[in-house]
């Protein structure tokens, strides 16, 4: 469609210029044979024969080479056929034949030039289109932005980064296409989308489009060695087309694009599906107003679960197509989508987005921003002070090249970076490639954590729910489950920051704990936390591990808001339950300090818990200073382990 669209715009620009109105006796040769050539060409391009007008086309230059309009016009064809060095040449003879009968060549040329990566070239012949006489608003902004490209160009090529792209082998790639590459947090499950022919049709270049359908098919990573991709299956696979996927970090929540089904509601829709076991629930239509009326696809899920960033051509973009995101409200369900705007989408065409682990560092395809040619890959940052996206960086040659390159991911690690390429030496149309990312378009690192979740009694698996929440400001920075079946989670952690972990599930008391991870953790040495969750009944007891106090007092830190929702929550969630706060410290100080101590920073928290609308009478609360240690006094670790906070289930008669 959008050839259709550019050769509708030339025909006017043609007839504008008079290329294609003018009459017999106007045109520039004097060949009676080659204007009637030429008039057979205009007439199959105005029935879109491109085929037919170029062969009038070229018997009317071998009559009269100097034809200028017919250099012009074959020109045109060849560049929306993407045929560029063909159409450098006719449009190089028409300018040489007359540069002002025709002055939109030397800007097409240095288009052409683009295209072929002859940027230097580019540079020249746009340029010297701007300087000349005559030339509209119109056409000068796009002369102004297509020059912006080809000096940037220029630049990165001669200054290439680091890339050294590795061939995934014959375990993913095939004589078919594959692309769209998505990962797990561990790096250990790849799923992509492969494109093959319908069944009884063999592979070749002038297949038509609709004789292929998309498949998702999945390998996993066996002693440094990936398996052979298998499809996928239904119900996430069905005769029509799916692709351009996005999973959760534990690889149990899929979010996809599906095209022309039943129940869509624009064109192209996002779907979702999500994994029990090792089995996919039915893909289910994310509905409006995640999709609209309009074209809908290429989902990115954030790392806490909360945002999906998508693209879409929906009323509100900016250009053809841009990204915009949804955020998930507290019943589930995703709000109303909002365009991310500038700096981030252009008047161009801005697609593919991916989110990193990190939650802060988006990357996408655009070919409005200045780059190399069609679509390039760049990386823009999340503004600390305005939440906000930094200017967008190019990720720079040869990463982009002159082609287009988008469907772009970065592992957790933000060491490696996957993606789709036809690039030379591959086994099929497109291939899935791995490179290491250099560190000035690297996303801040992200580890993993795995482990099950249990009930501390039967050992029986539990479907829990997790939230880690950064110490420092309180933000939920991942959001995910365990399985149902096995209680086997798998979470992203940012690593070198202070982090609270909170897991929970009906009938049991809260798990809470607080870590910081440095360092990266590879498939063969991961970070394993296997939890034990205690039922609610009296006696159990909870150590409150991210409450905290300013030092040597009751006064409580804004950090300790956090877990002290997480404590109002579980009340509110169990209306029948009691219970004890109770205060303790270390054996530094006297005995009478500390009970003061343990003791009003046991009253401070049942306090905040009255504040919120928790009744005084469900609550009760006990300083114990130095007299129940969990762990030694003469280690600075076991003295931050005894100075701790707790809760434990009482009897209702005990107040």
């Amino acid at each position: 469609m959008t050839r259709i669209f550019m050769l509708f715009l030339l025909l006017l620009c043609f007839c504008a210029e008079g290329l294609v109105a003018q009459a017999p006796e106007e045109l520039s040769t004097g060949s009676r044979r080659a204007r009637r050539a030429y008039q057979e060409a205009v007439q199959a391009y105005r029935l879109y024969d491109h085929d037919q007008a170029i062969e009038r086309l070229e018997r009317a230059i071998r009559i009269d080479d100097s034809f200028i309009e017919a250099h012009v016009l074959k020109a045109e064809i060849l560049y929306l056929g993407e045929a560029y060095e063909q159409a450098i040449r006719h449009y190089a003879r028409a300018i040489l034949l007359d540069a002002s009968f025709f002055p939109a060549a030397k800007y097409y040329k240095g288009q052409a030039l683009f295209r072929t990566a002859a940027y230097g070239d580019a540079v020249y012949w746009l340029e010297s289109f701007k300087g000349m006489e005559e030339i509209s608003e119109s056409f000068l902004s796009r002369a102004q932005h297509a020059l912006a490209h080809a000096r940037f160009a220029d630049e990165a090529i001669k200054d290439p980064v680091p890339f050294e792209p590795q061939h995934m082998g014959p375990a993913i790639n095939t004589r078919y296409a594959e692309y769209s590459p998505t990962l797990t947090a561990d790096e250990q499950t790849l799923i992509f989308t492969r494109k093959k022919p319908l069944e009884g049709y063999e592979l070749r270049e002038d297949l038509p489009r609709d004789f292929f359908f998309e498949d998702f098919y999945v390998s996993h990573l066996k002693e440094g060695e990936w398996t052979k991709a298998q499809n996928m299956g239904p119900p996430l696979n069905t005769p029509g087309n799916e692709g351009a996927q996005t999973i959760t970090a534990d690889g149990r929540h899929m979010y996809f694009t599906a095209c022309n089904r039943p129940d869509g509601i624009g064109r192209c829709d996002i779907y979702h599906a999500w994994r029990i076991g090792q089995e996919w629930s039915m893909p289910q239509n994310a509905g409006r107003p995640l999709n609209s009326s309009s074209w809908d696809s290429q989902p990115a899920v954030s790392a806490d679960g909360k945002t999906l960033y998508f693209t879409s051509s929906r009323e509100g973009s900016i250009g053809s197509m841009d990204i915009w995101k949804a955020r998930k409200k507290e019943d589930g369900q995703w709000g109303e989508p909002e365009n991310l705007g500038e700096p981030i989408n252009t008047s161009g065409k801005e697609l593919s987005p991916f989110i990193h682990h990190d939650n802060e560092t988006l990357y996408f395809a655009s070919d409005g921003h200045p780059g190399m040619g069609g679509l390039d890959i760049f990386v823009s940052r999340r503004d600390p002070d305005t939440g906000g996206w930094t200017e967008p960086m190019n990720l720079g040659y040869p990463i982009n090249t002159h082609r287009d390159e988008f469907a772009f991911v970065v592992g957790a690690s933000g060491q490696q970076a996957w993606f789709a390429s036809d690039m030379e030496g591959g086994n099929g149309r497109s291939d899935i490639y791995t490179f290491a990312l250099y560190d000035a378009v690297s996303p801040q690192p992200v580890t993993y954590m795995r482990g099950v979740v249990s009930d501390a009694e039967t050992d029986q698996p539990l479907h829990a729910s997790f939230e880690l929440i950064r110490v420092s400001d309180g933000q939920v920075v991942m959001e995910a489950a365990s399985d149902p079946e096995d209680g086997s989670f798998l979470v992203a952690v940012p690593t070198g920051q202070d982090l609270a972990l909170n897991i929970s599930t009906p009938g049991y008391l809260f798990f809470s704990d607080h870590f910081s991870y440095d360092g990266i953790r590879k498939a063969i040495d991961p970070y394993i936390r296997d939890i034990e969750l205690h039922p609610i009944r009296e006696g159990e007891a909870v150590v409150l591990r991210n409450i905290f106090f300013e030092t040597d007092s009751h006064a409580l830190k804004e950090t300790s808001k956090g877990e002290l929702q997480k404590l109002y929550r579980f009340m509110r969630q169990n209306p029948e339950v009691h219970v004890e706060i109770s205060g303790h410290t270390d054996s530094r100080g006297t005995y009478a300090h500390n009970l003061t101590l343990s003791e009003n920073r046991a009253r401070s928290v049942r306090d905040y818990l009255i504040d919120q609308g928790i009744p005084a009478s469900r609550l009760t609360y006990e300083g114990y200073a130095d007299t129940k240690p969990v762990d030694t006094n003469e280690t600075p670790e076991g003295r931050a382990m005894n100075r701790r906070t707790e809760f434990q289930i009482i009897k209702p008669e005990d107040h």
